[in-house]
């Protein structure tokens, strides 16, 4: 999988001349900044972080991007393609953007609520379930009801064409890791992770979550690793073992059964496949 971005250039400024073929003003938005995230036309049509915002209405545009993501996956035969900043970009060019790549979609849409993150799953593949992303920081981190999981699924089978195909994740580049967020529930980041490999959709686990990196907001958060990459440490030790009997028992093919919920408890099964987890230290 490539990530790959069709919204926005570089850090350029206003000297266009400096990116090609992609040169002219023509290929651009205006130079507006978004400041209303609940103005859909300005986060669609202004600048991210003053970054230059490219124009999918202009045919040329357009056009250069589809081609370019067409022949990226072509030349280095990738199976998938993660997008950013998918709402900065309207939902017709999605559709075709991931029809010219013609492989598997994953898009970053960085917003809690699934009636507005859900439509784009009818432009592309599947989205980062950012909704169950502040889920699982509240019932593993804040120590919430476990019944807000089920709860949460049960709005995101209305929002969403395909539950099962989201991205399910604790950390991520773009967010304060979760031991940022919980100083020190060391585990209760456990729990999650394990959570966020055996639940509904596809794991994603962001490195340095395995060694416990309690960086906050980029660029904190995106701490090296090849100094202190700890192979003992026993929350890798647990992602491994988790991995290793994920694929044995291909959990992906089974149904996700809600067996219990309480406040500090949570029992699910896929298939045969069985998981227990609590939010507390004392359990």
């Amino acid at each position: 999988m490539v990530d790959v971005v069709a919204n926005h250039t570089g850090p350029i400024g206003m000297d266009f001349s400096q990116i090609n073929p992609l040169n002219q003003a023509e290929y651009y938005h205006d130079d507006c900044q978004i400041n209303d995230w609940a103005n859909q036309t300005e986060v669609e049509y202004c600048r991210l972080a003053d970054l230059p915002d490219l124009d999918q209405d202009n045919s040329f545009t357009r056009t250069y991007l589809k081609n370019w993501v067409k022949n990226l996956v072509a030349d280095y035969d990738f199976d998938g393609i993660r997008i950013d900043t998918i709402p900065e970009v309207g939902k017709d060019f999605w559709k075709e953007y991931g029809e010219a790549a013609g492989v598997f979609q994953m898009g970053e849409c960085f917003n809690g609520d699934p009636a507005y993150v859900g439509p784009y799953q009818d432009s592309i593949t599947a989205l980062f379930n950012y909704p169950m992303y502040y889920t699982i920081s509240d019932v593993f981190g804040n120590g919430d009801s476990f019944i807000k999981v089920s709860n949460r699924y049960s709005v995101e089978n209305l929002a969403f064409t395909d539950v099962d195909a989201l991205g399910v994740f604790v950390d991520n580049h773009d967010n304060a890791r979760f031991l940022c967020n919980h100083p020190y529930q060391n585990a209760q980041l456990a729990a999650a992770t394990v959570f966020s490999l055996t639940t509904r959709g596809i794991p994603f686990v962001y490195y340095g979550t395995e060694q416990y990196y309690s960086g906050c907001s980029d660029p904190e958060n995106r701490e090296s690793l090849w100094n202190d990459m700890n192979t003992d440490s026993d929350l890798y030790l647990t992602i491994q073992r988790v991995n290793q009997q994920r694929k044995s028992q291909q959990i992906w093919n089974e149904q996700w059964v809600d067996r219990y919920h309480s406040q500090n408890f949570f029992a699910f099964s896929r298939g045969e496949f069985l998981v227990a987890l609590t939010n507390s230290d004392s359990q």
